[in-house]
């Protein structure tokens, strides 16, 4: 498939994952267009918090969507630093530290994501330690670990970023928190920049994928150039 072809595809799933979810009234609020708010992201988010990867974690990416606010929540109650993107990358500084030593809020309100906007330190690429795991939200995902998100590519673009940065490599965990119906025994559309997730975390299981796969950066052919100028960490970096 060309590059129309596999966006067309991914689409079109989507599609037919929103209307799923909100047929079956597994999500909390209309998700076409965005990463669903399901029904047991608490139950998905404590499960994760049982994995090694996590327990041995002390700083974790997580992406801003309600989805992952129970994960972001958890992870600031047990202490750990929470980098958090900034909304559609768009600030000069694209990501927000949730620190639990300096932010007197409680960990609901430090994980929500205009909160965090309010009262979190905005950091660059250089100002942020190696990443110890990466929590990312989806709309679909297969036993390959192969995703697909809402469609913006944002979580690819901070995935190559970090990667790109050295502060995450090709060992270090990507997990995806999904509803159990949005993990499907199919084979998913997949374009060169997309990276694939090693944990699978539903309200009900763990599924751990292998292999992994991911870009080692940034793959500027993939941008267009009104995405790279509406991106600043990416225009400043443009070759």
């Amino acid at each position: 498939m060309n590059g129309k072809q596999i966006q067309e595809a991914k689409q079109a799933i989507r599609e037919r994952i929103w209307m799923l979810l909100e047929k079956e009234r597994a999500v909390n609020a209309n998700p076409e267009g965005r990463i669903p708010a399901f029904v047991g992201a608490d139950a998905a988010a404590a499960l994760l918090a049982a994995h090694p990867s996590w327990q041995s974690a002390n700083v974790i990416k997580a992406v801003p969507d309600r989805a992952q606010m129970p994960v972001r929540a958890r992870a600031f109650e047990e202490g750990k630093r929470v980098y958090m993107a900034a909304s559609k990358l768009a600030a000069q500084k694209p990501f927000y530290l949730l620190d639990p030593e300096t932010l007197a809020i409680s960990p609901r309100e430090a994980a929500e994501r205009h909160t965090a906007a309010r009262y979190a330190r905005p950091v660059d690429l250089d100002e942020m330690p190696h990443v110890d795991l990466v929590v990312c939200g989806s709309v679909a995902v297969n036993y390959r670990g192969v995703r697909l998100g809402k469609g913006a590519g944002y979580s690819d673009i901070e995935v190559a970023l970090l990667h790109e940065a050295g502060l995450i490599g090709s060992s270090t965990l990507i997990a995806t928190t999904v509803h159990e119906l949005q993990v499907v025994d199919e084979e998913l559309p997949e374009a060169g920049h997309d990276f694939r997730v090693d944990l699978i975390i539903t309200q009900d299981r763990v599924i751990e994928c292998s292999p992994y796969r991911r870009p080692p950066g940034i793959m500027w052919e993939s941008l267009t150039p009104e995405a790279i100028e509406a991106i600043p960490v990416l225009a400043s970096r443009r070759p």
